[in-house]
C-alpha cells in the first residue's frame, strides 16, 4: 500500500469517482426537477379542465366529471362548497390554503403514510377544487436511481481501482527500470543502460536522452581515469630508476657521512613517492574493478583473526594493547583479497595514529541481518567534522602531519567497502575512535558446496576451534 503505483491507482481512482459523483448529483437534480415539473403540469391541466367543464357545462357536470375522474384516473381530487362540505371527490378533506401544498399523511397507527402534492383553486361557483398528486411513485423513482447509482459507484470504484493498477503498473515499469540502471551504475556497472521499448513515446525519448549522457559521462571519467594512470605508470618509473640511483649513490659515498645523510633522506623522499603512486593506483584499480568478479563466500571470523595474529606483535611492539572478540563462523561474499587488505589497513591505522599504551579492541559479531567488523581505540580519537573526511584521498589530521604514511590507507578501505556495498562509518569510542564495517550475510557453511566446507573445518582446526560436526 505503500507503493507509487498503489498510490497513483487511489488517486485515479478518487478523481473520477469524484467527478462521476458530481455527474450524478447534476442528473438526479435533472431529474428531480423534471418529475415535479411533468407533475404540476399534470394537475394544472386537470385544474384548467375542469374550469372548461364548469363554463361549458354547469354546476352538475362539473360534479359528475370530478367523481367519474376519481374512480378512472390516478390524480386524488376534492370539491367542496364555501362551507367546506365535500360535494366530490376521494381526497380527504383537509385544512389547505389555496395554492399549492405538499401535505403528510398519516396512517391510523400513527405512522408515515402518503406524502399528496395538491393544488387547491377556487371555482367560479365559490366552490373549491383541489387535485393531489401522490409522491410516492416519485420516491420510488428517486429510490430506485440512488440503489442503482450505489451500484453503479461501487462497480466504477473497482473498475478504476482495477484500471488505475494497471495503467500504474505499466507507468512504474519504466520508473523502475531507470531506478535499476541507475542502482547498477552506483554499484560500479558503467555499462548499465536504461533498455528502450522503440515506441519512441515520452518515457522512450527520455530513456535515449539519460543513456546519452551516461555515455558521455563515462567516457570522461574513462578519460580521467586513464590518464591518472598514464600519470601515475609515467612517473613511477622515472622515480623507480631515481631510487636505484639514489642506492648506488649511497654505496659509492660511504666514506662521507653527510653524503650518506642526504641520500638517505632523499631515498626515503623518494620511497614515500612511490608508496603513494602505488596506493593511488591500487585504489584506482578498485574502482575500475569488474564488480563481484573475484567474489566469493568466505569466513569473515577466520580472516579477520588470521589479520590480528599477524598485526598482534606489532601492536605489542608499539607499546599498544590489543585484545580480539571474534564469534566464530560469520560469512560474507566478498574478495578476500581486498577484504584482507582494507582489514590490514584498518589495523595499521589504529597503530600507527594511537600514542603508547592505547588499547585497541577488535571485535566482529552479527547484528540482526548483517556482520559487524570492528576496531576501536581509547586514543586521541578524531573531531566530530573530521570523521567523514577521513576516509578522502590524502586527508590527514595535523597531529598526523609528522606521521609516516601516504593519507590513502582509509581511502583504499573506502573504496573497498564501496565495492563491496558495506557501510563504512566512524564514530566517537568515548573516549579514542570507532571504525565500523558492515556486511552482508552470505550462507551458513552447512549450505556451502563441498569444498568449500571442507576449508573452512581446516580454517577451525587450523585456528584452535572444534570442527564442525556438519
Amino acid at each position: 500500500m505503500r507503493t507509487a503505483s498503489f498510490g497513483l491507482a487511489v488517486l485515479y481512482a478518487a478523481l473520477l469517482a469524484g467527478s462521476v459523483i458530481i455527474i450524478g448529483a447534476i442528473v438526479y437534480w435533472t431529474m428531480e426537477i423534471s418529475l415535479e415539473r411533468r407533475t404540476t403540469e399534470r394537475i394544472d391541466a386537470e385544474i384548467e379542465l375542469f374550469k372548461e367543464e364548469l363554463r361549458a357545462e354547469g354546476d352538475s357536470e362539473l360534479i359528475e366529471e370530478v367523481q367519474r375522474r376519481s374512480d378512472v384516473l390516478g390524480l386524488e381530487y376534492l370539491l367542496v362548497d364555501a362551507k367546506g362540505t365535500r360535494i366530490a371527490g376521494t381526497m380527504p378533506i383537509m385544512s389547505t390554503a389555496l395554492g399549492w401544498s405538499t401535505v403528510a399523511l398519516s396512517t391510523k397507527r400513527g405512522e408515515a403514510g402518503r406524502t399528496l402534492h395538491i393544488h387547491s383553486v377556487e371555482l367560479d361557483n365559490g366552490m373549491s377544487l383541489s387535485v393531489a398528486d401522490d409522491n410516492g411513485s416519485m420516491e420510488d423513482v428517486r429510490h430506485a436511481w440512488i440503489e442503482a447509482a450505489a451500484w453503479c459507484l461501487i462497480a466504477f470504484l473497482l473498475l478504476s481501482v482495477a484500471g488505475g493498477l494497471l495503467l500504474s503498473r505499466g507507468f512504474l515499469r519504466r520508473v523502475d527500470a531507470i531506478r535499476a540502471t541507475a542502482e547498477s551504475i552506483i554499484r560500479g556497472d558503467l555499462e548499465s543502460r536504461i533498455p528502450l521499448r522503440g515506441t519512441n513515446d515520452n518515457f522512450d525519448r527520455l530513456s535515449l536522452t539519460l543513456n546519452q549522457m551516461l555515455d558521455r559521462i563515462q567516457t570522461l571519467m574513462e578519460g580521467v581515469r586513464h590518464m591518472s594512470n598514464h600519470i601515475a605508470h609515467a612517473l613511477r618509473t622515472p622515480l623507480g630508476r631515481l631510487q636505484q640511483k639514489l642506492e648506488t649513490a649511497s654505496q659509492n659515498a660511504a666514506g662521507n657521512p653527510s653524503y650518506v645523510t642526504a641520500l638517505e633522506n632523499m631515498q626515503r623522499e623518494s620511497e614515500g613517492i612511490l608508496r603513494t603512486f602505488s596506493a593511488l593506483l591500487r585504489i584506482s584499480k578498485i574502482e575500475m574493478a569488474a564488480r563481484q568478479s573475484g567474489f566469493q563466500e568466505l569466513d569473515l571470523s577466520t580472516l579477520l583473526r588470521t589479520v590480528f595474529d599477524a598485526y598482534s606483535a606489532a601492536a605489542e611492539e608499539d607499546g599498544k594493547i590489543i585484545t580480539a572478540d571474534i564469534a566464530p563462523s560469520l560469512w560474507t561474499r566478498g574478495d578476500k583479497e581486498l577484504l584482507t587488505e582494507a582489514i590490514a589497513n584498518l589495523f595499521d591505522n589504529a597503530i600507527k595514529h594511537t600514542p603508547a599504551g592505547t588499547h585497541i579492541s577488535v571485535s566482529l559479531y552479527r547484528d540482526r541481518s548483517s556482520i559487524v567488523a570492528s576496531i576501536a581505540d581509547n586514543g586521541l580519537g578524531v573531531p566530530p567534522e573530521a570523521r567523514d573526511l577521513i576516509f578522502e584521498r590524502f586527508y590527514r589530521l595535523d597531529r598526523s602531519a609528522d606521521t609516516e604514511g601516504t593519507g590513502l590507507g582509509l581511502a583504499l578501505v573506502a573504496a573497498v567497502a564501496g565495492l563491496h556495498g558495506s557501510k563504512l562509518s566512524a564514530s566517537d569510542n568515548s573516549p579514542g575512535l570507532r571504525i565500523e564495517l558492515r556486511f552482508d550475510v552470505a550462507k551458513p557453511p552447512n549450505m556451502l558446496p563441498t569444498a568449500t566446507l571442507r576449508a573452512y573445518k581446516a580454517d577451525r582446526v587450523r585456528y584452535g576451534h572444534p570442527a564442525p560436526t556438519s
